[in-house]
């Protein structure tokens, strides 16, 4: 099973949430998992070092276990975008330097391993690269998490567009509810994603809706239900 970039249509879209899912669900099923955030911002301070919530979610899900620095190489302070935080922290990350990192682990040929983006497709790695060239260096099928609320179908699709005008391929899509109120309405709720399936010209992996459970573990199992294994399943 190749390696995939995870991406959403937007900063919060649900990409950790998803991504922990399918690895979860890959070690369900006995499958070997890597997790891979190369670049963070809005890490916390450990007496381990700066820790970021959303990659250590992946390294819970990772087997067998690496560490940290391996899942996460680039962390930051601000909860801002990447390039920004990076300035503030006096660093300045480049693709080359990420896809340096990310090579070691690739060729360790998981069973699944998932490389979760920043942010959305066009997110700035710095002044003059985006973060998505990472996707393109190493030459990685897309996942796309589209957050269901209103405005998602075109986010939805020109984030698809942009994928494959850098001569990607879109290996499927999960929806992930974020605004209840948007699934209110149910027959309305299944005809957008329905345009969704139409338009994204991609498999659907999963819809995931609103989910009670709490914490790292819960919350991947939770999702994991409701998610199927890309180019697989």
């Amino acid at each position: 099973m190749p390696a995939y970039f995870v991406t959403g249509t937007d900063t919060d879209a649900g990409k950790t949430l998803v991504t922990s899912g399918l690895l979860a669900l890959a070690r369900r099923r006995g499958l070997t998992t890597l997790g891979l955030k190369p670049v963070a911002s809005g890490c916390e301070e450990t007496a381990q070092g700066l820790r970021n919530a959303d990659a250590l979610a992946l390294e819970a899900q990772t087997r067998p276990a690496l560490p940290y620095a391996t899942i996460n190489p680039f962390a930051f302070a601000p909860a801002i975008a990447p390039h920004l935080a990076a300035r503030r922290a006096g660093a300045t990350p480049t693709l080359e330097a990420l896809a340096e990192h990310a090579r070691a682990p690739l060729v360790l040929d998981r069973d699944l391993t998932l490389l979760e983006g920043a942010g959305g497709w066009r997110v700035p790695l710095n002044d003059r690269e985006d973060l998505s060239g990472l996707a393109v260096r190493l030459e990685l099928p897309v996942i796309l998490v589209v957050g269901l609320r209103l405005g998602a179908i075109s986010h939805a699709r020109l984030t698809c567009d942009a994928i494959r005008a850098d001569g990607l391929r879109l290996a499927g899509w999960v929806g992930n509810l974020l605004d209840p109120g948007f699934a209110s309405d149910d027959a309305l709720y299944r005809d957008n994603l329905a345009t969704l399936d139409a338009t994204l010209d991609a498999p659907c992996l999963g819809v995931v809706p609103r989910l009670a459970a709490e914490g790292h573990e819960a919350l991947a199992a939770a999702a994991a239900e409701h998610l199927v294994l890309p180019d697989v399943d």
